[in-house]
């Protein structure tokens, strides 16, 4: 008898979708979705947008970490304040968790190594200076 598959729709494994046995590299998957969610600013299912945006792992696929179009996929929000090569490292290293072979996928433990690694890149950017805000980017002091 199988067991049931449960969990939060997207960032379920396929291996465990197939086998209903949760490993350590099922978590691994997982975490690499919340990368590309981190990465894009979207949910793993977005049901109001275009069908071939609806699911997030497709539609960053048609925009690889090393491709052109790559940019396309990052969260707006960030108003491009961030290192692209460190984005691109990113969405690499969660093309890794995300591999089909569990065997394949890199332990916790390289998960973390990695992003520490990524975080010691070069520092984004500093934001535009606001004419509403002193140049520190704070609000003036009210008088």
């Amino acid at each position: 008898m199988m067991a049931q598959v449960v969990g939060t729709h997207g960032y379920a494994a396929p291996d465990y979708i197939e086998t209903g046995h949760l490993t350590a590299k099922s978590d691994v998957w997982s975490f690499g979705v919340v990368l590309y969610e981190i990465l894009t600013g979207r949910r793993s299912l977005e049901r109001s947008r275009p069908a071939e945006e609806q699911k997030l792992l497709g539609w960053v696929q048609q925009h690889p970490p090393d491709s052109a179009g790559f940019r396309a996929i990052m969260d707006l929000r960030l108003g491009g304040r961030y290192p692209l090569a460190a984005a691109r490292e990113v969405a690499r290293f969660a093309d890794r968790c995300l591999g089909k072979n569990p065997k394949e996928r890199p332990a916790m433990r390289d998960v973390v190594e990695e992003l520490e690694r990524v975080l010691q890149m070069e520092p984004p950017p500093p934001p535009p200076a606001d004419k509403k805000k002193g140049g520190d980017g704070r609000l003036p002091a009210k008088r």
